[in-house]
């Protein structure tokens, strides 16, 4: 966190008691300072709580993203929730992008590179990741490059297939 981050969130708990936020409840405004307390608490979910708790206290989605380091879109995003009211949902969102591959898929996977295609009704005797994933898209839904295919072919360790 750097220093001009700390000196803002300093001037915010020093004018909690008289609060007149421009988007958070008294209640929520304490939550998110409480949350921010945690020494735990992620860089990410950090800097949530911390774009909230200064665009409440009026602060420009510019001002924030100097301040924080963070992208406009970030900062878009949570000054919106603060602004709807969902400031105290801070942590139901997951940080990054969500995983398109799950345990199913994986097995799934590890079995096909053990079979011949034949198998499967292919007319060629070896895969390729390309048909692998072409494969896996037909069957369970989830649509991956050819490139990730390979990446946990070598994440669960397979090596020739």
């Amino acid at each position: 966190m750097n220093t001009v981050t700390l000196t803002s969130i300093e001037e915010i708990k020093d004018n909690e008691s008289s609060h007149s936020g421009r988007y958070l409840t008294a209640f929520q405004k304490k939550l998110l300072l409480k949350s921010l307390q945690n020494p735990n608490l992620a860089e990410r979910y950090r800097q949530r709580l911390q774009i909230m708790l200064l665009a409440d206290e009026g602060k420009s989605q510019t001002e924030i993203c100097q301040m924080l380091g963070c992208c406009h879109g970030t900062a878009r995003h949570w000054m919106l929730m603060a602004r709807t009211g969902q400031a105290q949902h801070w942590q139901e969102q997951p940080i990054g992008r969500p995983k398109a591959i799950n345990d199913q898929y994986l097995e799934r996977l590890k079995e096909l590179v053990t079979q011949s295609p034949k198998a499967c009704g292919y007319a060629f005797s070896r895969w390729t990741a390309k048909w692998l994933s072409h494969h896996l898209a037909k069957e369970l839904g989830i649509e991956i490059s050819d490139r990730h295919i390979n990446r946990l072919l070598k994440q669960i360790g397979v090596r020739k297939w």
